[in-house]
């Protein structure tokens, strides 16, 4: 049986690698959900010290969100790794004073709030940086701290549509295509620890803290690649392609003889006609469309009868041994059975196995990449609501009466 965390135990903390490279470096999770504290868990995987603010009687909804275990919202065990949790009502006074006192001690604040909505309570960033002149804060909404949209609720699943990612997903007779999980938040959160640490580097030199406005519409937008350009220079408006890409050919899911499904992707010219040999059709190289990426995938349709013919013959394991031999690039089509079972990704250690305080071992994903000399590393899952608060309090010095006497208020 396992018995649910006390306050203040830590759980789930291995042995192995020492404190990570962001060892000393303390960051306020003030936000919610997704983007803002997927920062944040990136910076705490390596080291940093992440104190997880979350309101007394609303705990971050990501804690209900997903299937559950025994009552533990499983989400939560992955996006509270590595943070400590301390309960705060910040719109109360004495939330107020205690962020601040907080702050004075904190390097990174990362919040998520609508704009306008620190400043109402006294905990703009003129109040933050006077308390620390060395902080940097990091505002991660929607769409930015100005312009028309600004005070729209923004979730991931808007800049998904409005940066033309859900546009160009999708076949091409079908509608437009919306992932089934957080990608616009998460490559948001990993850009929030980039533009964090970018901040602190430019900390090392001025010696001042700064602010970080992040609008999740902008790196979903940065990652599609020159799709603005082609606009701007030629109109082009890149359309749907189900699988296929406007780019290069071969380049489709293709279907095997035991009905399983790989990946083919052929970017390289070399690739493609090492593909093209493969399935017994050299003579495609000689063609004068073959040359250029863009005139492959112009001739598609002729590709992909040829490859996929081939594919359709052999059983998954057969197909990516020959694609290997070949040196051709392919892929099988997993879901989450096959990456478990997968032997790079256990090779590369990229499925963590750690202790959970309530569930017992669980897996997840590991620190998202190696160092050699400092790595990273999960020390503890996430924990429950406002498991650290008195520990993280009376380090900060406050008594034992006025705890209490904040617990008595609601502001705990």
């Amino acid at each position: 049986m396992h018995h649910p965390r006390t306050d203040d135990q830590r759980a789930g903390a291995p042995g192995g690698p020492g404190p990570g490279p962001l060892a000393g470096l303390r960051v306020l999770d003030l936000a919610t959900l997704f983007a803002g504290p997927i920062a944040a868990t990136m910076l705490g995987d390596f080291g940093a010290e992440v104190i997880k603010v979350e309101h007394p009687r609303k705990p971050d909804p990501s804690r209900g969100h997903g299937p559950a275990k025994d009552g533990v919202g499983l989400w939560w065990i992955h996006l509270g790794r590595n943070k400590r949790n301390l309960t705060l009502d910040l719109s109360t006074p004495g939330g107020r004073d205690v962020l601040l006192r907080l702050a004075a001690t904190a390097d990174v604040v990362i919040e998520n709030f609508r704009p306008g909505t620190l400043e109402r309570w006294g905990l703009g960033w003129e109040e933050l940086s006077a308390a620390n002149p060395r902080l940097v804060l990091a505002r991660v909404t929607g769409f930015g701290q100005f312009g028309p949209y600004a005070k729209r609720p923004g979730f991931g699943t808007l800049a998904e549509a409005m940066s033309g990612f859900a546009a160009t997903t999708g076949e091409p007779d079908g509608p437009p295509t919306l992932p089934p999980f957080g990608l616009a938040d998460s490559v948001a959160g990993l850009a929030t620890a980039y533009a964090v640490m970018t901040a602190l580097a430019g900390r090392e030199r001025t010696g001042a803290g700064q602010v970080v406005d992040l609008a999740i519409i902008e790196p979903m937008l940065a990652v599609l690649g020159p799709q603005l350009l082609w606009y701007d220079q030629l109109g082009y408006v890149q359309p749907r392609t189900g699988n296929r890409s406007v780019n290069n050919a071969p380049r489709n899911t293709y279907r095997t003889a035991d009905g399983r499904w790989l990946a083919v992707s052929s970017s390289a010219q070399s690739v493609a006609e090492r593909v093209l040999r493969l399935v017994g059709h050299p003579e495609f190289a000689q063609e004068p469309w073959f040359a250029t990426g863009t005139g492959r995938a112009e001739h598609a349709d002729e590709i992909d009868a040829v490859v996929g013919a081939w594919i359709a013959r052999h059983d998954r394991d057969e197909v990516v041994a020959a694609f290997e031999k070949a040196q051709a690039a392919v892929a099988p089509v997993y879901d989450v059975r096959d990456v478990m079972e997968d032997p790079q990704y256990r090779a590369l250690g990229t499925v963590a196995d750690v202790e959970d305080g309530e569930l017992g071992r669980v897996r997840m994903q590991n620190v998202l990449f190696r160092l050699s000399a400092t790595p990273g590393a999960i020390r503890w899952t996430g924990r429950p609501h406002g498991a650290d608060t008195t520990g993280i309090l009376t380090e900060l010095g406050l008594g034992e009466a006025e705890i209490d006497a904040l617990r008595e208020k609601g502001t705990l």
